[in-house]
């Protein structure tokens, strides 16, 4: 289905962004791992995606919060690859705390990753869809986004504003057959939420569990290859929010 793509996919190392890969691999699509410190955990991804699903795997260590780097970053991926046709915006950070005793460097740092970094890879990968004539965009938000959540304004403001880039990209870039669309995660169990065992939210999931990193890739998957879609956010949360 995604044969002779190429995909980006930041913070594609671990958890989400892993499962994303494989999906996405699955699919016969090349995958550019962009990852922030485990060279160990990227390369281990790329190798199962090009033993599993026989497709062309390489990982780059990017700071996505880094504009110059993600501009050199998106070079080195076309050099390898030729050219990419879709872009699955997934790094992101926490820095959880309440907001009366939040560190401003805290409440940075969680903007710059996980909005501002979404910003620089759309803004570098935009020139190479353009000349594709096509592309296509995911960017990983969050049902925090989208209803807020106690100790988490940093993490929520940066997912709300993804929502507003991902709608605004899409109305801007549909004009060149370039589509923009989000997926908000819930709960999903992955190294970054921990133990939420005792977490008094669990009891509001309609379906009464957390989710998996795969179902976030599945809904990933239909996203890229839905091409009347666009603008659209696409709640993955057991139906927490709605």
């Amino acid at each position: 289905m995604l044969k002779g793509k190429t995909a980006l996919v930041t913070g594609g190392s671990r958890g989400i962004g892993e499962a994303i890969a494989y999906k996405l691999a699955s699919l016969g699509a090349n995958i550019a791992v962009i990852y922030a410190g485990n060279v160990t955990a990227a390369e281990k991804v790329c190798e199962k995606c090009k033993q599993d699903y026989g497709v062309e795997a390489k990982a780059y260590q990017c700071n996505v919060a880094d504009f110059s780097e993600t501009k050199e970053t998106v070079a080195k991926v076309k050099a390898d690859f030729g050219t990419a046709q879709i872009l699955i915006n997934n790094a992101g950070i926490t820095r959880d705390g309440l907001l009366a005793m939040m560190k401003e460097e805290d409440f940075d740092a969680v903007l710059d990753t996980n909005l501002k970094g979404a910003f620089h890879m759309i803004r570098h990968m935009t020139g190479l869809f353009l000349r594709a004539k096509e592309g296509c965009i995911v960017n990983i938000s969050s049902v925090s986004g989208m209803m807020g959540n106690a100790g988490q304004c940093n993490y929520s403001a940066s997912k709300a504003g993804l929502i507003g880039l991902t709608k605004s990209v899409a109305k801007e870039l549909a004009p060149k057959g370039i589509r923009c669309n989000a997926v908000a995660p819930g709960f999903i169990a992955t190294d970054m939420t921990g133990d939420q065992t005792d977490n008094p939210l669990l009891k509001m999931i309609p379906l009464g569990r957390m989710g998996e990193p795969e179902d976030v890739a599945e809904a990933v998957a239909y996203l890229v290859t839905a091409k009347y879609v666009t603008g659209e956010v696409l709640r993955v949360d057991g139906g927490i929010a709605m």
